[in-house]
């Protein structure tokens, strides 16, 4: 069989589109699945270290079994916009967990209520409309936090202002914050105490919970009944709730809780009049009342 015949059929060959790959892309020979990496280039046509693949000869192929240009695959390509996006998200996640770790250290550690059985951890963030948007976990509080997008600069807002987002699952309240490395953010409050969670494993798995849902448009109508709001975001607030998170930090070995509703997860963040709007703004990252300005929370 020709090349030319097993061309079409080979989903991820090159084919010359050379739009479709970076000067980073390391390529393979589907043949014999030789590499040619930019960073080293090719001895044997005295192709320089740092030639990209699609800057190769017309006339270049496989050192070790003559296919051409044809007939090689991406293998890796970390200049790609996946890759270039989840580097952009790498970067913007590791200064936020890295704010709100240094809070922990220095301000939470002694704080009753939080949850010592977890750590601060970025769960499940994407790039949406152009904003980084996820999960920020810690032993004190889960929120879906939202950052600016690349050139955007969030250092002008107002820390506890309000703004609705919409979501396909919902309009959700959003309040305006910023912290030194982070820099202007904005966090919708999913939980503000973390003691009914035993691992962190649990708690990742809600927060990726939380992600997907968001996006799902059948769950809309949970999130817009603003009396299993109240109910959901009063009961969290009780006395008892925080004496429960007090136990479940000093008490480890008890049974684990079985995992929140969709619509719990869903309604938790979300405010819709007067009443929830203070609760939210309350509930929003603890550490701005409980550090007393030391961490704008």
């Amino acid at each position: 069989m020709s090349f030319a015949n097993t061309q079409t059929g080979f989903e991820g060959s090159y084919l010359g589109a050379n739009d479709k790959i970076s000067d980073q892309a390391i390529m393979e020979c589907k043949i014999c699945w030789t590499p040619y990496d930019p960073a080293e280039g090719d001895d044997t046509r005295q192709v320089l270290p740092g030639t990209p693949f699609t800057a190769l000869p017309e006339d270049w192929k496989c050192p070790n079994c003559d296919a051409p240009k044809a007939q090689f695959l991406v293998s890796e390509d970390p200049g790609s916009d996946a890759m270039l996006e989840a580097a952009r998200l790498a970067r913007k996640t590791e200064a936020l967990v890295a704010d709100f770790t240094e809070v922990w250290h220095a301000k939470m550690r002694d704080v009753p209520m939080v949850n010592k059985l977890l750590h601060v951890q970025a769960v499940g963030f994407i790039e949406h409309e152009g904003r980084p948007l996820g999960v920020l976990l810690s032993p004190w509080f889960m929120n879906l936090v939202q950052l600016p997008g690349e050139g955007e600069d969030w250092s002008h807002l107002t820390a506890g202002d309000k703004e609705v987002l919409p979501f396909p699952s919902g309009d959700y309240e959003f309040i305006h914050n910023a912290r030194e490395q982070t820099g202007g953010y904005k966090a919708c409050s999913l939980f503000s105490l973390m003691g009914e969670f035993k691992t962190q494993a649990q708690a990742v798995e809600v927060a990726q919970a939380v992600m997907q849902a968001l996006f799902q448009e059948e769950h809309r109508a949970e999130t817009d009944r603003s009396a299993d709001i109240r109910a959901a975001r009063e009961d969290a607030l009780t006395a008892e709730a925080e004496a429960e998170a007090v136990k479940a930090a000093e008490e480890p070995g008890e049974e684990a809780l079985s995992a929140p509703t969709r619509r719990q997860l869903l309604t938790a963040g979300l405010a819709e009049n007067g009443q929830e709007a203070e609760i939210e703004r309350d509930s929003l990252i603890q550490d701005k009342d409980l550090e007393q300005g030391g961490a704008r929370g």
